[in-house]
């Protein structure tokens, strides 16, 4: 056997190793040598309250806080390792504070060898409800600590020209992550950081890398057997950092992903690109037209640095003119472009007011010069100066010019470069704030506009300092790659709402680079040559509309995106121990073996650990969820909530509901809010979070997903407050419940809380059952949970009704019913009818829910919940026949056509308050 791997008279600081995967490091370095100091700030994975629960990978360990007060989280690891025969300290403080993280290592041991930053938080919401807070929350904790601890300790590296340093990024990084637009943003941002301290403290002997731990979870473990669960915990992905930070490793600069036995390697791939003559020709239209050329990777780069573009620009000139190509039209679009009143930023603005636009220049100094620019072209701009950083302020201008906005590019920047062992905090914060942050603040504030016209196009300004490190840049490289990160979550959230996101790396001399790039250089980089790519990807025309990182300059233009090693798979019966995978390293790192591949989402991370699991059950259902993408996404879906959706009503909202299901003028209590009992009808409680944010997308948790095949099969509504508001704020969140395998077709059931704005108390819940045709066979459970009343037959006892009550609708029904917030086109327009298979529109299924609540409220009073399973269509102007039969505090109720006889409503009941 290999000689063990040894750390003896080393120095291990580990941050967040309270418990989870930090503890694992902190008792494993322990147990071979090293003298330790165990981190832990003690606070939950949302960095609030106290809890044992804080290292970075904890929020996915699905473990138990400890019992005992918060500040004895880094004690019991201390004394765990001490009872072992090792050394160990414990830390209080908050990564923020690193000096004194790195303090108590050199009073406690008087030096540091190796830091493994490993501490973060989750603030996970929907980009439109990402408060200002857990931005900046999940950013101090990941990014600011991750710098002030490394830059605390690399005096002490330089000084003994030793040194290993960690970065913990995540899958959710790497290929963003729905509901983590923060902690997407955070994770990459790691990436360029550790990839910069690697080519700083190369000569140093202080080695930096990078990895993305993949590790068990609440999320996983609803659809994975224990067994699986096991595989994943936080001792397969120890030994990897073991080999990293050995004296012996030479690895440097490096991406992993581990995880289940499962060790891989991630570098960068470069398409060959589209080299054009850089001149007039060079259009967006000559780009779309050779589109195919600018992602084509048949014969790639796996590069360290940028594009050799002296070389390229040198290319360029010597050939001939392009195609032009279709010229684009942004005729009544408005382009918001920061950072325009020079450089870059104004070729975009000048660009896209050539092509139609209508252009906003945002500046922080002078953006009128520019302005008056496109204005004796005969273009369309306003100026705003104000800084990125108050986003809402940029794109109010915008607003408040031309009424709309369509199209951000986010290029505003600044540089603080210094070697990271002279940079100060004022340095880092402000590269920081400009970039990422501002990037941050001018997106999500343009972000309802485009959520509401459904459009909208964003394209953001990252930096092959970021993508590939660059010495000096630590600050630079961190913001650009975070750019990236936030991207990548907003490509996965725009999507389904027609907004896509895109990520450009310019090669341009301007302003901002001219200080560190030769004058003669400078002046051959005109950014005019970026302009036409940030056109091509802001139109309607891009074949790959969405989420792509590309690199431009000097005529050229390419796409960069992951490969992946095959890596090695250890077995997940036998303990995996850092010897093993030292015998296995030239597997792992190898990328010419054919293995290689090219992940593109969380999904691809998570999936090919989890189909490379060596599963000993019997259990076939652990087979199928080890290598099933559907599961997977089922997976991540189960552990998160939906952003918070917002629903504002008054009497007369109250009114028109009450309306739309059948109230007739003469009941005042209905209709007339004058009226002594005026209310609403309880069924209102279906609307409030019709538009409530899912936290996943059906095409992602069922094959072959097509809306024109989903049926709307049960909805299920607690009434949880009377009397009921008729006015109000009311905040609704939406949970996926559950996604049953019907073999041919598939149940999916979400359930929705809608509480009271302003106090949080509960008013309503909601479950609702979708049935999606031809959408099974994925391996899922094949039978649905028992929730009680959610899914209770109700059958119908077997005698006459004890209330049998008609009502006639109008054949203006569905056009009333809609106006209450269901504007499906099903319901009202006749060619949509014809294509779902009807012959004219049909009534709202909630509306026929409506009429039969407000049968049994009518004559049995408040009922605390209603269960109801559609049966079939009701065409407006048809009359709907509600049976009822009491049976305690139960009823019992259906509901028929009259004219056909058909059923509309079955299996229904309502238990009385």
């Amino acid at each position: 056997m290999a000689e063990q791997l040894r750390y003896d008279g080393q120095v291990v600081v580990i941050t967040g190793a309270g418990g989870g995967l930090g503890k694992a490091y902190a008792t494993f370095f322990g147990s071979r040598g090293a003298s330790v100091v165990v981190n832990d700030l003690g606070v939950s994975c949302q960095g609030e309250g106290n809890s044992t629960k804080v290292g970075e990978e904890d929020h996915l360990s699905g473990d138990i806080p400890l019992a005992v007060p918060p500040q004895q989280a880094a004690d019991v690891v201390v004394d765990e390792i001490i009872k072992a025969g090792g050394k160990a300290v414990a830390n209080y403080d908050s990564v923020e504070n690193g000096d004194r993280i790195i303090e108590t290592a050199i009073q406690s041991f008087g030096r540091i060898d190796v830091l493994i930053n490993n501490a973060g938080i989750l603030r996970d919401a929907a980009f439109k409800s990402l408060k200002d807070q857990d931005w900046d929350m999940v950013i101090k904790v990941h990014v600011t600590g991750a710098y002030k601890c490394t830059r605390a300790a690399w005096p002490h590296f330089r000084k003994q020209k030793y040194g290993r340093v960690i970065n913990t990024a995540s899958v959710a990084g790497l290929f963003g992550s729905f509901g983590q637009a923060n902690y997407s943003a955070a994770k990459l941002a790691l990436v360029g950081f550790g990839e910069t301290l690697a080519k700083e403290g190369a000569k140093y002997n202080i080695l930096s890398n990078i990895i993305a731990p993949i590790a068990a979870s609440r999320m996983t473990e609803t659809v994975v057997p224990p067994d699986i669960l096991k595989a994943l915990g936080p001792e397969w992905v120890v030994p990897l950092v073991a080999v990293l930070v050995h004296p012996s490793s030479t690895e440097n600069g490096s991406i992993f992903e581990a995880g289940a036995g499962h060790i891989a390697k991630l570098r960068w791939e470069r398409s060959s690109g589209l080299l054009l003559k850089a001149d007039d020709s060079y259009t967006p239209g000559a780009v779309l037209k050779q589109w195919n050329k600018v992602i084509d990777f048949s014969n790639p780069q796996h590069p360290s640095g940028p594009n050799d573009f002296l070389t390229l620009l040198e290319d360029s000139l010597k050939m001939g003119p392009s195609d032009k190509g279709e010229k684009l039209d942004f005729t009544g679009r408005v382009a918001l472009i920061t950072g325009a009143g020079a450089g870059i930023g104004r070729a975009y603005a000048l660009a896209f007011a050539r092509h139609g636009a209508s252009v906003v220049v945002n500046d922080l100094v002078n953006p009128d010069t520019v302005v008056e620019e496109i204005k004796k072209l005969g273009g369309k701009a306003a100026g705003v100066k104000a800084s990125a950083e108050d986003g809402d302020a940029v794109v109010k201008g915008a607003i408040d010019a031309f009424g709309r906005i369509d199209i951000v590019v986010n290029n505003a920047g600044i540089l603080r470069d210094k070697a990271f062992a002279n940079m100060d905090d004022g340095q880092w914060h402000s590269v920081m704030n400009v970039h990422l942050r501002g990037t941050f603040k001018v997106t999500q504030a343009a972000w309802p506009y485009f959520l509401k016209q459904k459009y909208g196009r964003v394209i953001n300004t990252t930096s092959t300092s970021g993508i590939y490190g660059n010495f000096g840049q630590a600050n630079y490289a961190a913001a650009k790659l975070g750019i990236l990160g936030l991207s990548r979550a907003l490509t996965i959230e725009g999507f389904k709402y027609n907004i896509y996101v895109n990520t450009i790396a310019p090669n341009a001399g301007t302003a901002m680079t001219a200080t560190i790039m030769p004058k003669e250089m400078v002046e051959a980089f005109k950014p005019d040559y970026i302009a036409p790519l940030v056109l091509a990807l802001s139109s309607d025309k891009c074949p790959n509309p969405t989420g792509g990182l590309y690199e431009v300059g000097s005529g050229w233009c390419g796409k960069t995106r992951w490969q992946r090693s095959g890596g090695h798979d250890f077995p997940v019966n036998v303990p995996l121990v850092p010897e093993e995978i030292a015998k296995y390293w030239d597997k792992i790192v190898n990328f010419d073996d054919g293995r290689a591949d090219h992940p593109e989402k969380t999904k691809d991370g998570i999936q090919k650990v989890l189909s490379k699991i060596e599963n000993k059950s019997a259990d076939d259902s652990a087979a199928a969820a080890a290598g099933n993408e559907h599961l997977t996404a089922i997976a991540e879906a189960l552990a998160k909530e939906g952003g918070p959706s917002e629903y504002t009503f008054t009497d007369r909202d109250a009114i028109l509901y009450n309306i739309g299901v059948g109230a007739k003028r003469r009941e005042l209590k209905y209709v007339f809010e004058g009226a002594e009992d005026f209310q609403v009808l309880p069924t209102f409680g279906v609307i409030p979070p019709f538009s409530a944010e899912m936290p996943f997308d059906y095409g992602a948790i069922v094959p072959n997903f097509s809306p024109m095949k989903l049926l709307h099969g049960e909805q299920y509504l607690e009434v949880r407050k009377f009397p009921l508001p008729t006015a109000g704020r009311l905040v609704s969140r939406a949970r996926l419940l559950e996604v049953v395998d019907k073999g041919t077709a598939s149940v999916v059931k979400t359930g929705v809380t809608t509480v009271n704005a302003e106090t949080g108390e509960h008013v309503f819940y909601n479950e609702m059952t979708v049935f999606l045709r031809g959408a099974g066979g994925f391996g899922g459970p094949t039978k649905g949970k028992d929730r009680g009343a959610a899914t209770a037959a109700n059958e119908p006892p077997r005698r006459a009704p004890d209330v049998v009550v008609e009502d006639k609708t109008t054949e203006d029904q569905a056009a009333i019913y809609r106006l209450s917030g269901d504007y499906n086109p099903l319901h009202i327009d006749p060619g949509f009818a014809r294509l779902g298979g009807f012959k004219a529109p049909i009534l709202h299924g909630l509306c026929t829910f409506g009429v039969a609540g407000k049968a049994v409220y009518d004559r049995f009073g408040a009922f605390r919940n209603i269960k109801v399973r559609f049966a079939g269509p009701v065409i407006p102007g048809q009359t709907i026949v509600t049976e009822m039969w009491r049976e305690g505090s139960k009823v019992i109720f259906r509901c028929r056509v009259k004219e056909t006889g058909k059923m509309a409503i079955a299996g229904a009941a309502a238990e009385l308050a």
